[in-house]
């Protein structure tokens, strides 16, 4: 199977200000490590990627929210709150995002190929009702949806290994009983939520809450623990993760210990799973990470993992 870089211009026009931790240099960061990195360059499909609709994203986002993104965005931007920015590119570049993973869901369920997706903003904060977090919409959380609901997916399965627990995913996913969700987490740490004992309504939800500072691999062998649990009995169609390399050792809103070669491992272990339980059908998509240079060699060593390189 195929591997495909999947972006598009507009996620750079996404304007939080340099001084944000969310800037548009963690996107730059990916193809400047991916130039330097020759021989994987030219083994990935390059894809620019597509713009969600309304109707894409009102798959898991209230209309009126929606709309009070686009209207912000389209009368010179502000804030949603004291976090997250909305800039006049910004309904461009979320749609952008959105599309993206949407386009990388249709690849792996057509069987042409797994995908990476460099994107912004990022998304598994966003709530039905309300962004948060740096994150507008719920990229993945959508593409779950666009998965189950109009490609005929029977099970999705989305691992979250951003320092932060994926709120808005969880919020998003958690009453649908064939989507499940894995999310490996600092606690306590922004924004407070994933206890251990939230499996959602459905009991659906695995939350890992770890405290920060632990050798790696104690996150590396929580993290697959929690999905062993998340899968038995439950055989994904799609694996989706949600790729926050702030889980990266030094990151500057982390305290994780993981090093660019533990998400290698993590990423090469999903990838044998996921061909295990549907031929490999697997997409990764950029969530946070604010040192852009370990944002870039990370997102090469996923790329990498996919290729089976």
């Amino acid at each position: 199977m195929k591997v495909a870089y999947i972006s598009h211009a507009d996620c750079g026009r996404h304007d939080t200000g340099w001084r944000h931790p969310e800037h548009v240099g963690r996107l730059r960061a990916i193809p400047r490590a991916l130039r330097e990195d020759v021989e994987l360059y030219h083994a990935l499909e390059h894809v620019e990627g597509r713009h969600a609709t309304i109707e894409d994203i009102a798959l898991g986002h209230d209309r009126a929210y929606v709309d009070r993104v686009r209207r912000l965005s389209e009368s010179g931007g502000g804030a949603l709150d004291a976090d997250t920015i909305v800039s006049e590119g910004s309904w461009d570049a979320a749609r952008a995002a959105v599309g993206c993973v949407l386009d990388a869901v249709d690849r792996a369920i057509d069987g042409e190929a797994r995908s990476f997706c460099a994107v912004r903003p990022p998304g598994h904060h966003a709530l039905p009702d309300r962004g948060m977090g740096f994150c507008l919409f719920g990229n993945v959380a959508l593409g779950a949806h666009h998965a189950r609901q109009r490609r005929g997916v029977d099970r999705v399965l989305i691992v979250d290994w951003d320092v932060h627990h994926g709120n808005g995913t969880q919020a998003m996913v958690e009453h649908d009983p064939s989507i499940r969700f894995v999310s490996m987490h600092q606690s306590p740490w922004y924004p407070g939520t994933g206890a251990a004992t939230d499996r959602g309504p459905l009991g659906s939800i695995w939350n890992v809450p770890m405290p920060g500072g632990l050798p790696a691999t104690r996150y590396v062998e929580a993290l697959q623990g929690a999905v062993e649990d998340a899968t038995r009995g439950f055989t994904p169609g799609l694996v989706m993760v949600s790729a926050g390399f702030d889980c990266l050792a030094g990151d500057p809103l982390g305290e994780f210990t993981l090093e660019v070669e533990h998400i290698a491992a993590l990423a090469t272990w999903l990838l044998d799973k996921a061909e295990g339980w549907c031929g490999g059908r697997m997409l990764a998509s950029l969530e946070g990470g604010y040192a852009p240079d370990r944002v870039g060699a990370a997102s090469v060593a996923v790329m990498r993992a996919m290729l089976g390189r």
